[in-house]
């Protein structure tokens, strides 16, 4: 065979595969993971636990809830990302720990079939006011500043 025909097919191949891992799904997670070190975290115990025994094992909440400090969200997400498209969220988790007093009264979890989409408005509010253009910006404190006191004036009295 042609030696410049085996060297344009190791070239190509070698870009085919450069080319198929640059398009490889990268995954991020955010929040809080339970299977941290891969060993399983057992859930919190109704009645067994408290507060102090929830914070070592799992560290500080995601959020806790809003009027009340009695429930508290641990929230993780695995986003996958191909090449230059929008990451899209493949696996949400959410654990509820509920309180009563200082005691874990309820452990919910739930998973993505319970979320929901929202749709945000990504237009932008007009804020009340006035634009002030560039020679307005420029110029526009000239001629407000205080009147001069006495004393910087040379003491001379009567003089504005």
């Amino acid at each position: 065979m042609n030696r410049g025909f085996l060297r344009l097919s190791a070239a190509m191949a070698l870009g085919l595969a450069a080319a198929t891992t640059a398009c490889a799904p990268v995954q991020t997670y955010n929040g809080f993971r339970s299977d941290r070190n891969n060993e399983e975290i057992p859930d919190p115990q109704v009645g067994v636990d408290t507060r102090d025994t929830v914070m070592q094992r799992f560290g500080s909440p995601s959020t806790t809830a809003v009027f009340d400090q009695t429930a508290w969200y641990y929230v993780s997400s695995v986003e996958e990302r191909i090449a230059f498209y929008e990451p899209r969220t493949i696996d949400r988790r959410v654990m509820v720990v509920r309180f009563d007093g200082d005691t874990v009264s309820a452990v919910e979890k739930f998973g993505m079939e319970r979320g929901r989409l929202i749709a945000y408005n990504d237009e932008t509010t007009p804020t009340r006011g006035r634009e002030l253009g560039v020679i307005e910006q420029l110029l526009g404190n000239v001629g407000r500043a205080p009147p001069i006191p006495d004393q910087e004036r040379g003491g001379r009295p009567g003089r504005n």
